[in-house]
């Protein structure tokens, strides 16, 4: 695919035509010109509505459609004219014979022609669901047009709340969807869509994954791919699919969500070692399905366990590799760090072998939608590279969910820099401010420019499962926090007249707001009436602007309130554990040892987040004794625990409770039990045994019967899981 051609020429053509220097679409409010749709489509008629409806917004004057007509001057005739050098998605506008032609190369190219009309020729700008900008005219004239252009991607997808409530915004930003492409939205992770676990696990174990010495179907097991029964059930299905779906040619095969889940069988194993990777059965697999369908074209993911290529099989030109970064961090290019460079040796490596590449970049915040994320000056440099290397489609999941940080200047640009990466981000930003939040947008460029200079100036890396309480020593310290927090209340009064904007700053003031509570929880020290203000404004918002999660596991900020308010505020219930030691008896893993010495008796409850105050034990039971310093009266133990499946953090399968006064002799003081959990919020679950007569005991040993290995149902089916316990209270 050749780089974007754009020929703008606002100048009178030569030729026999050239007399006519305007097309007059309207005049003083009254329709001049036609819409003629040469062919009757989809695309086309959606072109036309378009055209129609922003042209008589702007100017009052209804342009009449026709259909199939010859053209005359004054004419804008969509689906004709020059289509030459168009790719998919391209178009042409060019004025001939006194009329406007749009030609476009196929798929939504007349509808993206006109959208450039509107643009370029009516002064449009689409900003987020119905929030747009339209110069309003009586009178609207086109000059001589010959404009072409082609997009970086045939295929452009992000993520945008907007797309769902305003149909005609995803034509402006140029945004496709799986179900545009994909049979049956066969998009991504298919497996269990294909052959379910539910229906062939139970007499077929051979057909999924060996792994830790035992076949293990499960909904996220991936198959046995060196089984040719496995092939032949995947084949059939596949062809009913396409049957069922005629005119769309994509589909995806490709791995369940989930990594190691990959088959250890013997056949299986023998590949994974010549190729090198485990990537070389699912590309023979694919090879051989590609081989069967060679009209269709076969999508199927690089990630995690398979973004390595393989050594020796190369993937045919019907099948396409889904590429994805999940691994990286985000506060510089890919090219700039560890990470990323792992990715970028992936990337080339791919790309040597193929020119059908799909591209999953992720710019988003997974535990905490509504935090900052500054990577903006990333986005770019990471599409230009991608691009560079034979990409043809291209999913950015940014953070496009409503109330996130800046969501819909987020969606806007990455729209804008996937048509055509060559533009310049911060350009593209100023353009989207100003016309988005008025005169609050040079307040609001300041404070984005501050948070992205405090991000690198701190060292600390920016990913896909951030906390702001990782950031509270770098750009959310409490200096940066004062000053952005000032940069907001001067962008509100600066808009204080216009509630439409007034509205929009507020709302993207929440990330602010969330971090400021986020990082004020951690604190020993807390200004408590000024925490419960901050914390009833953050409710009275998302309340008011019905903001309805915080994270990918649909936790409800409103919950969030109600138990910030629980476990966060000061509470007068004392707590003998404040401060105790903590001796081992079963080690956390890894970093969590030496965090647990203190995090456990801290009296700060973690998050959502395990990245602080959880410590954690990975595919093990954990058991560990606090010392109170002397022998004390209690009637009440309670320990506090993550559920989080995301992670792969589980609720163990109980917790058990003694005491001792010497830490040799230890007596039951009470067990609980947990029923197995398999709901997607994030949640903290507390364990609590209170005696009806108190104790008096010095030591509190607590032993956690571990799940170990996460089960069936799970995404890391057959691999060792995490439980995550924070707080020990021990009560009179």
């Amino acid at each position: 695919m050749k780089r974007i051609l754009s020929i703008c020429l606002l100048m009178l053509l030569g030729g026999p035509f050239c007399a006519q220097a305007q097309i007059a679409v309207t005049r003083n409010g009254k329709p001049q010109a036609r819409i003629v749709v040469m062919r009757e489509t989809p695309v086309n008629r959606t072109a036309a509505g378009l055209l129609q409806r922003f042209v008589e917004e702007a100017s009052g004057a209804r342009l009449p459609i026709v259909d199939g007509a010859a053209p005359r001057r004054g004419d804008i005739v969509l689906d004709a004219g020059d289509a030459s050098g168009l790719t998919e998605d391209g178009y042409r506008l060019q004025t001939r014979g006194g009329a406007l032609f749009v030609a476009g190369g196929g798929d939504k190219g007349t509808i993206y022609g006109v959208v450039c009309l509107l643009e370029r020729y009516l002064g449009m700008e689409y900003y987020a669901a119905d929030a747009y900008r339209l110069d309003r005219r009586p009178t609207i004239e086109l000059p001589a047009i010959d404009l072409a252009e082609n997009p970086a991607f045939r295929y452009r997808q992000s993520q945008a709340y907007g797309m769902a409530q305003d149909s005609v915004y995803r034509y402006f930003l140029r945004l496709e969807e799986p179900q545009d492409l994909f049979a049956d939205k066969l998009w991504v992770h298919t497996f269990n869509r294909l052959l379910p676990a539910s229906v062939y696990g139970a007499e077929h174990p051979e057909y999924y994954s060996f792994i830790n010495g035992q076949r293990r179907p499960g909904r996220a097991s991936q198959w046995c791919l060196t089984n040719p029964e496995v092939f032949e059930l995947a084949a059939a299905r596949i062809d009913s699919i396409f049957r069922a779906n005629p005119g769309m040619n994509m589909i995806s095969v490709s791995q369940n969500d989930s990594n190691y889940t990959y088959c250890r069988c013997e056949e299986c194993e023998k590949v994974n070692v010549e190729e090198g990777s485990p990537s070389g059965n699912y590309i023979r697999f694919l090879n051989k399905l590609a081989e069967r369908f060679p009209d269709k074209e076969f999508s199927t993911l690089a990630y995690l366990f398979t973004m390595r290529p393989p050594r020796h099989v190369k993937p045919l030109p019907n099948v396409n590799i889904m590429l994805c970064d999940i691994d990286c961090n985000r506060e510089v290019p890919l090219t700039d760090n560890a990470s990323g460079r792992e990715f970028v040796e992936a990337l080339e490596g791919w790309s040597a072998v193929s020119d059908n590449l799909f591209i999953w970049d992720y710019g988003i915040n997974f535990d905490n939608m509504v935090a900052p994320f500054p990577n903006f000056p990333i986005l770019g440099p990471n599409i230009r590279l991608f691009r560079k290397h034979h990409a043809q489609l291209h999913f950015s999941q940014i953070g496009g969910s409503y109330g996130g940080d800046f969501s819909e200047m987020r969606s806007w640009v990455v729209g804008k820099l996937m048509w055509d990466p060559e533009q310049d981000t911060d350009s593209l930003m100023l353009r989207f401010m100003n016309g988005y939040y008025g005169d609050a947008a040079p307040y609001l460029y300041q404070y984005e420019k501050l948070l992205e200079g405090a991000l690198l100036a701190s060292g600390q890396r920016l990913w896909i499962y951030d906390s702001p309480v990782s950031h509270k020593e770098g750009m959310l310290n409490a200096a940066c926090r004062k000053r952005y927090n000032e940069l907001f209340d001067l962008a509100e009064r600066a808009v204080a007249d216009d509630p439409a904007l007034l509205r929009r700053v507020r709302l993207s003031r929440l990330p602010l707001l969330y971090s400021d509570l986020e990082i004020a929880r951690t604190e020993p020290e807390k200004d408590v009436e000024a925490l419960v203000r901050e914390l009833e404004r953050f409710e009275r918002d998302v309340t008011e602007f019905g903001v309805q999660t915080l994270n990918e596991r649909s936790n409800s900020p409103l919950e969030y309130c109600r138990l910030y308010r629980e476990r966060y505020l000061p509470s007068d219930r004392e707590n003998l554990a404040l401060g105790a030691a903590v001796r081992w008896i079963e080690e956390p893993t890894g970093r969590y040892k030496q965090v647990g010495e203190h995090t456990l008796t801290d009296g700060l409850y973690g998050g959502a987040s395990f990245v602080e105050s959880w410590t954690g034990w990975e595919g093990k039971d954990g058991a560990f004794v606090i010392d109170l310093g002397a022998v004390r009266d209690f009637s009440t133990v309670e320990t506090d625990f993550l559920h989080q499946l995301g992670q792969w953090i589980l609720l163990p399968r109980s917790v058990t409770y003694s005491v001792s006064d010497d830490d040799a002799a230890y007596r039951p003081f009470g067990r609980v039990e947990f029923p197995e959990d398999d709901s997607v919020p994030v949640k903290f679950v507390p364990a609590a045994v209170t005696v009806s007569d108190p104790v008096s005991a010095r030591y509190v040993k607590v032993e956690v019967d571990g799940v170990k290995i996460c089960p069936a149902w799970h995404y890391g089916v057959g691999c060792p899981c995490w439980f995550f316990l924070d707080e020990v209270c021990v009560r009179p």
